[in-house]
């Protein structure tokens, strides 16, 4: 178990001998990490799950997935919408980054049952999360962005993709679980889906003035979480080779020590990657805190499905007269 001494999720408790999000983590027993923006994003959360794992804690995967779910056997179903991913799944679809992780976890000796859920609005996404934590004794949740779109209030310059982060956050948001928490690798990759980082950092220091905000935590390269997250990285890319993921392999690269351009996919033109250190660290916040301060969260709460989630976005970005205008780093 992780060290029982440790204080619990309370800012004034922190200290820097222990970082604040393991010390966040360090009452709960039973975690859930699960990918907030679909498909790969779950193989962000592996470092953390891995050391969590070693310290004692019970740890569970879990996944918005973009696969074809209902094709998968019936069997696989623990609820609606809540699926249990096995390393012999079976189904007929290519793209299963659930199952891919699965197989590669069962190959490592390790638990192998990756939970997915289906692309959907807030209101059956709650309930399916609801279901799993349930099921599993949930006492703390983590949700985890490859990228930082999650952390983005509304008004930014660009919001990336923020569909399936928001939808997920939305849905936790309401959950009775002692601990949520939001944490993010991968800085700087939503730039190119036109995210201005400053105001990511912007964010992240008004979260910290309202508590919210449990600090940066860098994956040391020569880590044995290191070692196994590119290992499961690598597999996927080996099991997916026409539609890698970008983001997961350039975070990958940075817990190498990769630096700029690294070429790992035809995906990516040249020229177009900055794979650098900033890549390969959590940014941690409070999950209420971070919801709290999302501007059109009341606007996707009785969304059903994913559509109606795009919709209302837009919606309010349409309505938005002053979107905070981008700025660029000073040095």
């Amino acid at each position: 178990m992780l060290n029982p001494a440790a204080p619990a999720a309370d800012p004034g408790a922190y200290s820097l001998a222990l970082p604040p999000l393991f010390a966040a983590l360090a009452p709960a027993r039973s975690i859930l990490i699960a990918g907030a923006g679909g498909g790969f994003d779950v193989y962000a959360g592996l470092p953390l799950a891995f050391a969590l794992s070693r310290g004692g804690a019970r740890v569970h995967l879990a996944s918005l997935s973009f696969s074809e779910l209902e094709l998968i056997d019936r069997d696989a179903w623990l609820a609606e919408h809540v699926a249990a991913v096995q390393p012999d799944t079976g189904s007929p679809d290519w793209y299963f980054p659930e199952r891919t992780l699965a197989r590669w976890l069962a190959a490592q000796e390790l638990p192998s049952t990756v939970y997915a859920f289906p692309p959907l609005g807030v209101q059956p996404l709650r309930a399916a999360y609801r279901h799993l934590v349930e099921h599993l004794d949930i006492d703390a949740v983590v949700l985890v962005d490859g990228g930082t779109d999650v952390l983005l209030r509304g008004d930014e310059s660009d919001l990336g993709t923020p569909v399936e982060d928001i939808t997920s956050l939305a849905a936790v948001a309401a959950l009775d679980v002692p601990v949520k928490l939001v944490t993010s690798l991968g800085f700087g990759i939503d730039a190119y889906d036109g995210v201005n980082h400053v105001q990511v950092l912007e964010n992240l220091a008004a979260l910290d003035r309202e508590g919210g905000y449990l600090g940066a935590l860098s994956i040391p390269s020569s880590s044995r979480e290191a070692a196994l997250y590119r290992d499961a990285v690598a597999d996927a890319q080996a099991a997916t080779p026409d539609r890698p993921s970008i983001v997961q392999g350039q975070i990958a690269a940075a817990t190498s020590g990769a630096f700029g351009d690294v070429r790992f996919t035809r995906r990516t033109g040249g020229g177009d990657l900055f794979v650098n250190p900033l890549m390969a660290i959590y940014f941690t916040v409070d999950l209420d805190k971070l919801a709290a301060r999302c501007l059109y969260l009341d606007r996707i709460e009785n969304t059903v499905g994913r559509r109606q989630v795009i919709t209302r976005i837009q919606a309010f970005r349409d309505e938005l007269l002053n979107a905070r205008i981008p700025r660029a780093f000073p040095h």
